[in-house]
């Protein structure tokens, strides 16, 4: 009976080694329990999701919120936060969430606070009031956000009518290139055109993300615009010295020189009224014609 009786003891002991804490002792000593520290500065035992399994939850309050002349009762976790509170009293007071301050024994509560550990209880009287600062901070914010959203539409916007004209550019940059003529007034108006969408991209007010991708809009438009002035220098300039160069199919280049040229008829005639009149000091013409006294 003694040997079954001190395996039995044994068990627990074991058990508990194999649950295991750094302050368990030597032999059959029990292990230690493993403690946290709570938001609110309580020490209490360390959960585990087997406790959790089969903690009882915690129980249902009932508080009692004044705003203005109104109270309101609300049913709410005793573990819950005061920013909890906050989105419940949302819909019952009309306030935003972050517009609302919670005052509990004449003193604020952080939203961060939990009710129980600042002693909240059932049919605990809580203070709302409006927060005019906090109120203010996020219809700036509304505002800002809104800006925001339209500047990056517009930004959207001008990104699309730039690819449209960055196609044209590819195609006057493609025909000048291979030795063809484009008309100087179509490049200035591309030019233009490219312009009037840099100016929108100036005119408009960004910050964070969308002030990287304007300036990136920025400097797109920039790089067409000196492409384009390039292309106009190239495209009224003749080619090697006086020389334009035309493409045809498959008969390859076509080299039309703008040479002065010279006639031979007049040259050829030329000489021959010179070597007449030498002729004429010399020998005397021989006429077909009847003089006459």
């Amino acid at each position: 009976m003694m040997r079954m009786k001190t395996k039995t003891t044994a068990l627990p002991t074991a058990a508990a080694a194999t649950h295991g804490s750094s302050a368990s002792g030597g032999g059959g000593e029990p292990a230690a329990r493993e403690w946290e520290l709570r938001p609110g500065g309580m020490l209490v035992q360390k959960r585990t999701p087997d406790s959790d399994r089969i903690s009882i939850p915690p129980p249902t309050i009932r508080v009692r919120v004044k705003y203005g002349s109104i109270y309101h009762e609300i049913h709410i976790n005793s573990q819950a936060t005061f920013g909890e509170l906050k989105k419940m009293l949302t819909g019952p007071t009309g306030l935003h969430h972050q517009d609302q301050k919670l005052l509990y024994k004449d003193k604020e509560r952080d939203s961060k606070a939990f009710l129980d550990m600042a002693g909240v209880k059932d049919k605990s009287k809580i203070v709302l009031i409006e927060d005019p600062i906090s109120q203010e901070k996020r219809l700036l914010e509304m505002r800002k956000n809104a800006k925001m959203e339209k500047a990056s539409k517009s930004i959207s916007e001008i990104s699309l009518e730039v690819d449209r004209l960055a196609g044209r550019v590819s195609a006057f940059e493609s025909i000048i290139s291979k030795g063809g003529r484009v008309g100087e007034k179509d490049v200035v108006n591309l030019i233009e055109l490219l312009m009037n969408q840099l100016l929108k991209l100036d005119g408009i007010m960004a910050d964070g993300d969308v002030k990287l991708q304007r300036k990136m809009q920025v400097k797109r438009v920039q790089k067409y615009v000196e492409t384009l002035d390039t292309l106009k220098i190239k495209n009224s300039m003749p080619s090697n010295n006086g020389q334009q160069c035309k493409h045809s199919g498959s008969e390859g280049v076509v080299v039309t020189t703008n040479w002065e040229t010279f006639d031979s008829s007049p040259a050829l005639l030329a000489v021959s009224s010179t070597s007449t009149s030498k002729a004429n000091n010399s020998v005397q013409p021989k006429f077909p014609w009847e003089f006459f006294d």
